[in-house]
């Protein structure tokens, strides 16, 4: 008999199957609006959103697991590819390899089509191929290695987009000190050394905080705030407050989210077997799990406004449109000038 497949693989699974409906044949809906200023602003896709949120609920998968902080990086790897970057530039990819360098992915569409099917099944089926693929990205900053979450890159630029992300969903006391101390060094560390990128932090919050610890809330809110204000931090920062019910409440296993700590350099080791793992759904199986997910809010009229999702969004996409020469990502540029031409 098989091994039941873990949390993540399972959770993989379920999170491609949603993006894939949001974007049914890899086609996105375009997120830029016109603003009563006559400027082009970033529309979430909160529905999206909320069911990728649901996943972790459905599974009971803790912190440890590192399920519920992907949620988020799911659902900002699709926003940037609503925006118009290509499906190699962004990290996580909504496919196996989660990161593979888009050169690579050029080479592999470039094969005849017998070695380009052999080459495809062994990208898919190798998650982390030394120096070539993995299940998570690390990028050097001024002093030491760091996972990022959410990255837009290519060997021609660089590091354009790098966004990182907590989720907190309880001992907010407790925990957000030691989130907010390690966000700034990392800010720090990976401004120094690339400066022209654009730099976000998204922090995931349960919003029983505003009932449980609503000082603890407005300390919080004031420093996420500050983060995207200061010249050596985030060019901006994020908020998103879930509300889902106390009976689908994290499992937790423990209280604190593991800190990802200083990586040592040189190519990184798989750290979960977990990550190398393809759960193999049935895709009727899978939309019955989306049919039954937990249902998640997102409070947009309780997040401060210089923390909205649709702020950072714009903010972000548009500094790394700013920094790149106007035959660059055209089409994220042709998606964002369309709402101008409306006027």
């Amino acid at each position: 008999m098989a091994a039941k497949p873990s949390s993540k693989a399972e959770a993989w699974e379920i999170f491609d199957h949603i993006v894939a409906v949001a974007a049914p044949d890899g086609e996105h809906t375009n997120p830029w609006i016109l603003g009563s200023d006559g400027q082009p602003y970033f529309r979430p896709d909160y529905e999206t959103l909320a069911l990728l949120l649901g996943v972790p609920l459905h599974l009971k998968a803790g912190t440890q697991t590192g399920v519920p902080a992907l949620a988020l990086d799911v659902w900002l790897s699709y926003e940037l590819r609503r925006a118009g970057f290509g499906m190699d530039q962004v990290w996580p990819r909504p496919s196996n390899p989660r990161v593979l360098p888009a050169p690579v992915a050029a080479f592999v569409k470039s094969l005849p089509t017998a070695i380009r099917a052999k080459a495809q099944s062994h990208l898919i089926s190798n998650t982390s191929i030394p120096s070539v693929t993995s299940s998570s990205a690390s990028i050097l900053g001024k002093n030491y290695l760091k996972q990022v979450d959410v990255i837009v890159t290519d060997w021609v630029t660089g590091p354009e987009l790098l966004i990182s992300t907590k989720r907190m969903d309880s001992s907010y006391g407790k925990n957000a000190p030691n989130r907010i101390e390690e966000s700034y060094g990392d800010a720090k560390n990976l401004r120094l050394r690339h400066p022209l990128a654009a730099l976000g932090f998204l922090f995931g919050l349960r919003s029983d905080i505003l009932d449980k610890e609503p000082k603890t809330a407005e300390w919080l809110f004031d420093l996420l705030a500050k983060l995207g204000r200061e010249d050596d931090a985030y060019h901006s920062t994020c908020l998103v407050l879930m509300d889902y019910s106390s009976d689908t409440a994290l499992l937790a296993t423990v209280e604190e989210e593991p800190s990802e700590g200083i990586l040592e350099p040189g190519p990184q080791p798989i750290t979960d077997p977990a990550d190398d793992e393809i759960a193999h759904l049935a895709v009727s199986t899978v939309q019955s799990i989306v049919n039954a997910l937990p249902k998640v809010s997102i409070l947009e009229n309780h997040t401060p406004d210089d923390l909205s999702p649709a702020r950072f969004l714009t903010s972000l996409v548009t500094r790394v449109l700013a920094a790149t020469p106007v035959n660059m990502h055209e089409e994220a540029r042709r998606r964002r000038g369309s709402v101008l031409a409306k006027k």
